[in-house]
């Protein structure tokens, strides 16, 4: 009987080991989420989560290391929801501009939510895409839509309430991830690698470049003159847009598992890997980027936001992990 209680406990610390085995990363604080947390950004004293079919969620991060869950916009399967309209879709990702929250939806297309008033977050508006809708970017009236199959789709938002498709651009694989830079929209898209797409004309988008990579494209994030490409088991590919219409890798940086989230703070790029948890990449050499930090969570890191010198970390099951990376640090 003893034996065997030991034998449990000691496989509950080995465990308990593997999940805290970090490297100049600590974690401050954690808040479940009912579902899938896929997609996460930060405003000001929260932290917005795509929890799949379970929607928004609205986590108060005011006190990072107790964070709380102060409103939610369900879904029709969100059985939380009793008694309050039926909204969202399944909540893939998000972008936060002003008082909106632009909700990728996946089947359901693009949905505009009010957060004005954190506690209870309300659908203002919706529209319908073609395909599977991965992931937003919003730049004054027009909210840029990576949507699967069907490419880069641009809609306009100037009216919430009637939200409208004004152009699109097909790319050749799947659009999953989706930055702005200028006047120009970069798309991961999948095996065909990043897609530089001009939206100066946005009822004509037409790519202009494009940059081959060895994985999966499925997110990218822009700072300066390079783009910073989650590339799936390719790991973080750096690629520089001085010239946006010859994209070309300059570095790259492989991790334990499948890249599919990536923020950019300083001089360290934050990279959600599957499998792998939260790596920090320092990118202050483009050329030669080198992990300098990592965090093992429990189950797999799927998307990363960077707010206030803390990380912010859709796990998947787990929910929201706020982490904080020390520089010359020590492993434990």
């Amino acid at each position: 009987m003893k034996a065997g209680l030991f034998a449990v406990c000691l496989s509950l610390l080995l465990v308990c080991i593997a999940y805290a085995d970090s490297l100049n990363v600590r974690r401050i604080g954690s808040c479940p989420t009912p579902g899938w947390a896929l997609g996460v950004k930060v405003k000001g004293d929260y932290a917005y989560v795509a929890d799949h079919l379970h929607g928004l969620r609205v986590i108060s991060i005011k006190d990072p290391a107790h964070p709380s869950e102060v409103g939610h916009c369900g879904t029709p399967d969100d059985v939380s929801n009793a008694g309050r309209p039926h909204v969202l879709g399944r909540a893939y990702n998000l972008a936060v501009v002003g008082d909106l929250a632009y909700v990728a939806a996946h089947s359901r297309g693009l949905r505009i939510v009010s957060i004005s008033n954190p506690a209870s977050p309300v659908e203002v508006g919706c529209c319908s895409l073609p395909s599977f809708t991965y992931k937003a970017a919003v730049a004054g009236d027009l909210a840029y839509v990576a949507d699967g199959d069907s490419g880069l789709r641009i809609v306009s938002v100037a009216d919430p309430a009637h939200p409208a498709v004004v152009g699109c651009c097909k790319t050749p694989s799947r659009a999953w991830g989706i930055a702005l830079s200028g006047s120009y929209a970069y798309v991961a898209d999948g095996d065909s690698g990043l897609r530089v797409i001009a939206v100066s004309d946005f009822a004509h988008p037409t790519e202009v470049g494009h940059c081959g990579i060895s994985g999966d494209a499925l997110d990218v994030t822009m700072v300066g003159s390079y783009a910073y490409v989650a590339d799936g088991i390719g790991g973080l590919r750096i690629i520089s847009i001085a010239d946006p219409t010859k994209p070309v890798e300059v570095g790259h940086c492989a991790g334990p598992g499948s890249a599919y989230g990536v923020a950019v703070d300083g001089n360290y790029a934050y990279v959600a890997d599957w499998g792998g948890g939260l790596r920090v990449v320092s990118v202050s050499d483009p050329v030669h980027p080198t992990e300098v930090g990592y965090y093992n969570l429990p189950d797999s890191a799927w998307d990363v936001a960077v707010a206030g010198g803390q990380a912010y970390v859709a796990d998947y099951a787990a929910g929201l992990q706020i982490l904080q990376f020390h520089a010359g640090g020590t492993k434990r």
